[in-house]
């Protein structure tokens, strides 16, 4: 019976219990908000509708098997589960995102698009004289600008875009609860520099695209027809340029509560067995961006650059308030040279993307999952840049980056680890993934206290990983063998003493 025991793993572990601290301030836990809103009819289901939209950093499509996950927690009052959702590994998510794909690629909003904008074989330009605006507008944003016109623009003078507003960014769901972030106090201010250089490196991006009429950006007498033409210029005509490889705790819902931040990270298994215990670390899905800082006489700015679950591969604007939770970590900053250089890598990126976009306008979500997440093509540029790439997870399928157009970046996303078929991810990039390295300064309840175990065991090398399903499927087999077997040996040993 010892024997069958520890095949099967049993144990008398207490059940393990999520804190409820430590907390910042003026946060809640979403298990809290829905412990008092769960029983308002309908609020569940509009939770849900809204989750499902695309948001800036989400972490994760909202699949049916998903929503199904969430809306049995939340309906069968499982906190502690609701406060560690869903707590699957890479390989259990990537059949639910499958599934999703095939359901989304039959909506008739997808079939569409994909009429609008009819592939072409890969490797191939397009048949027409030049990609147009209309082909490229739902998967790149270019203001004002473009790919039909062109022109030079000129940063000597005052952007006269509109500033900050919140209409389109924050809804209210009623009961209490908001969805969406509100100003950045430092930020907000520069909402209209900030959006009209977003626009011009986007534009500057498609230059290279295929026929494009090309635009020309001026500063003080320098022109730029290129993204790392334009950070060149800034930089000879008087501006810092700081561009910074930024990790934060992807925050899924982006929730408000009767005037209090909900805390919702969306955690994936590690596939690391927390020392002292038989459960796997569960880590909250970070959310990487490369941000730019233009400080200078003409242009104060700050814009990012990421590939998002709206399916956009593009430079943006970052004017919300991060809720505190979140934290942020410069994991890099790249200056001078190396700010041109992945600047250069960031938009022959964008390009890359816009490419698998029009190849192949079919694939739901804008190709978020299958041409990877956030962290995809950030790990590609990091790895060009210092030799190792320190993010999880990485999604993109390797074999879709194959047009020649974009043999460079082609080779950046085939280097990086894939976490689509589960195997376990190394320490080193769960913990390079995070937004602090500091475990103290993390605020969402017992994950601290499991990483400085978890990072202990790795220091010292006894880290354990948990068992892969296969070594589950093995063992359960061989103990039913066992079982099996020991039921002959005492019904033989009956017979025999009859």
């Amino acid at each position: 019976m010892s024997i069958l025991l520890a095949l099967f793993g049993c144990r008398s572990d207490a059940p393990y219990v999520v804190p409820e601290e430590p907390m910042p301030a003026n946060t809640v836990m979403l298990s809290q908000m829905m412990r008092e809103l769960s029983a308002t009819p309908g609020f569940t289901d509009a939770m849900l509708v809204q989750l499902d939209k695309n948001g800036k950093k989400g972490p994760a499509l909202m699949t049916p098997a998903l929503v199904k996950r969430l809306r049995e927690l939340i309906l069968g009052k499982d906190w502690q589960g609701l406060d560690r959702f869903p707590g699957w590994t890479m390989r259990s998510i990537n059949p639910t995102v499958r599934v999703a794909g095939r359901v989304v690629a039959k909506d008739q909003s997808v079939t569409d698009l994909a009429a609008r904008h009819p592939g072409t074989p890969v490797g191939s330009k397009s048949t027409k004289s030049a990609v147009t605006t209309d082909q490229v507008k739902d998967y790149v944003d270019l203001g004002d600008y473009s790919l039909e016109k062109a022109e030079i623009v000129s940063l000597d003078a005052p952007s006269k875009l509109p500033g900050f507003t919140t209409d389109g960014l924050v809804s209210e769901l009623g009961a209490g609860v908001v969805r969406g972030d509100g100003e950045n106090a430092t930020l907000a201010p520069m909402h209209a520099e900030s959006q009209r250089l977003a626009d011009l490196l986007n534009r500057l991006s498609l230059n290279g695209l295929d026929d494009s009429v090309p635009v020309t950006v001026t500063v003080e007498g320098h022109s730029a027809k290129r993204p790392q033409e334009l950070v060149k210029a800034l930089m000879t005509t008087g501006h810092t340029v700081v561009v910074a490889d930024a990790r934060y705790f992807a925050n899924f819902g982006h929730f408000h509560y009767r005037g209090r931040d909900v805390m919702m990270p969306f955690w994936v298994d590690s596939q690391i067995r927390v020392p002292g215990t038989r459960r796997p670390l569960l880590v909250p899905v970070s959310h990487a961006e490369y941000e730019w800082e233009v400080r200078g006489p003409k242009v104060n700015a700050n814009v990012s650059w990421y590939f998002g679950i709206d399916g956009k591969a593009e430079f943006r604007t970052m004017d919300t308030q991060d809720q505190p939770w979140v934290l942020g970590r410069h994991a890099h900053e790249y200056r001078d040279a190396d700010a041109v250089e992945v600047t250069r890598l960031v938009g022959k990126m964008t390009i890359a993307y816009m490419h698998q976009h029009l190849e192949r306008p079919e694939l739901p979500f804008g190709g978020y999952y299958p041409l990877g997440v956030c962290q995809d093509g950030v790990a590609a540029i990091e790895r060009k840049m210092t030799g190792n790439d320190t993010l999880f997870p990485n999604t993109a399928d390797g074999a879709l980056f194959d047009d020649p157009r974009d043999a460079e970046i082609n080779e950046l996303i085939k280097a990086i680890p894939k976490d689509r078929e589960g195997g376990a991810p190394e320490p080193a990039r769960i913990f390079g993934s995070l937004p602090a390295t500091n475990f103290d300064s993390i605020t969402i309840p017992g994950f601290a206290a499991d990483l400085k175990l978890v990072h202990t065991a790795w220091q010292d090398g006894s880290l354990e990983r948990t068992p892969s399903w296969i070594r589950r499927v093995t063992l359960k087999i061989v103990g039913v063998a066992a079982l099996g077997m020991l039921a002959g040996i005492v019904v033989w040993r009956r017979r025999r003493n009859r």
